[in-house]
């Protein structure tokens, strides 16, 4: 029997959230987009969170394949033919790079006769990693992380990381040149922007090294001398137009709009009137949160009208101030909680799809008009909390938080806000 949401908000949101997850699972996505296996040496490679997944899933079409594909530790899978190397995300690690290193020698066996199975993920930029010449695995590190604490948005993250790579960029399609090359993508980037996703491995890019120079200055983000003069030097990042990009085709085969218009589906089946604000929104987590509370608190219901569902998407960031735990969804979470103030027949859900919200094993938070007060007896404080960027830590003292383990995908953040009729 589907859950009822007025009496079951919670495990409603979970249901919700859940339902999207599924509409992004690489083995029901991918198939469709899966050509019939190509004649002649065929190899698969692929990085990112959801990568092993799609392996699984181009296994089941079409059965044993040659190949390399880097995942997140934990969110491997049983291949018989494309080996799955588990490695760091956020922070890139040396296992990371040694199988970074493998595939771009094996692309580079391949002749014009061949063709390469590219499967692309959220994740991919940490554990697709192949410093510039000039820049050591521990820089890298170094850039990854300050990035992460930054505040910056996924774009500017990724203008960065392409000039500091030897395979973002479009430089691993340059490295398979000149076999044909068809990539397949789960988007995790608000507007769904192929150049973005993993920060474009198989894609050309506009930007320059200046650009990356200016990541550097807008968001103070301080690094080794010789990072910055690997930014000095021209970068290998590839034009859109670059001859090596021609035998190359790109296509998304999962995003968020798809995810929030499943569970969006499923609110109205149980009797809600769902509005979608948006599959792609960025900005600060607690910023966004209080305009989502705002919006919420204005949507009050009244007797016998059906429960409100506000759905949204995209990618939310933390500015680091304090010395807490706590991804963007759970920091969404805490922050709407706050400026609810408790208010009546108001929950929320907000997850990473991928079930990692920022590096912690959570997939993020659940709220309800009880949450406040299961806080003060459990003896936390709210706003210290906020302020120490500890909404994880929060959470996990009263009980609150999700955790999914690896979903297996990753179409970023899901938020659902319910608002039920007294």
């Amino acid at each position: 029997m589907p859950l009822d949401p007025s009496s079951a908000p919670q495990p409603f949101l979970r249901a919700l959230f859940d339902r999207a997850v599924e509409a992004a699972d690489p083995m029901r996505r991918l198939p469709t987009f899966l050509p019939e296996k190509p004649k002649g040496r065929v190899v698969v490679v692929g990085a990112g969170k959801a990568s092993a997944r799609m392996a699984e899933a181009v296994e089941a079409q079409w059965g044993l394949c040659e190949g390399l594909v880097i995942t997140r530790y934990g969110h491997g899978r049983p291949c018989r033919g494309i080996e799955i190397v588990e490695a760091a995300h956020p922070v890139p690690d040396a296992a990371g790079l040694a199988a970074s290193a493998r595939m771009l020698a094996l692309l580079e066996s391949l002749g014009e006769g061949d063709f390469v199975l590219a499967l692309i993920s959220g994740g991919a930029s940490a554990l697709l990693v192949a410093p510039a010449e000039g820049v050591s695995l521990g820089e890298k590190q170094a850039v990854n992380a300050a990035l992460l604490a930054s505040g910056a948005p996924i774009d500017q993250m990724n203008t960065l990381r392409k000039h500091l790579s030897r395979v973002k960029g479009g430089q691993l399609a340059a490295a398979a040149y000149p076999a044909r090359m068809l990539t397949l993508m789960i988007s995790d980037v608000p507007g769904d922007d192929p150049a973005l996703i993993g920060s474009g491995p198989t894609v050309g890019d506009h930007s320059s090294a200046a650009d990356a120079r200016a990541v550097l200055a807008r968001w103070q983000i301080a690094l080794p001398s010789s990072v910055r003069a690997a930014l000095a030097r021209p970068t290998g990042v590839l034009a859109p137009d670059d001859t090596r990009l021609m035998r190359v085709q790109n296509r998304i085969i999962a995003a968020p709009m798809q995810s929030l218009a499943a569970a969006g589906e499923m609110a109205r089946k149980a009797g809600c009137e769902v509005q979608v604000l948006g599959d792609a929104i960025e900005g600060e987590a607690r910023v966004v949160a209080a305009e989502q509370a705002a919006r919420a608190l204005g949507s009050a219901r009244a007797r016998g009208a059906p429960p409100l569902v506000l759905l949204s998407g995209g990618e939310l960031t933390v500015t680091r101030t304090g010395a807490g735990v706590g991804g963007p969804n759970a920091e969404f979470c805490l922050a709407l909680a706050i400026a609810l103030k408790a208010a009546p027949n108001i929950y929320a859900l907000a997850c990473d799809t991928d079930g990692v919200d920022g590096a912690a094993e959570v997939a993020g938070a659940l709220i309800g008009p009880e949450t406040l007060a299961r806080a003060r007896a459990a003896g936390r404080d709210p706003a210290t909390a906020l302020a120490e960027n500890d909404a994880h830590g929060f959470f996990a003292a009263i009980g609150a938080q999700i955790v999914t383990g690896p979903t297996l995908t990753n179409v970023n953040d899901f938020r659902a806000i319910l608002v039920c009729a007294p």
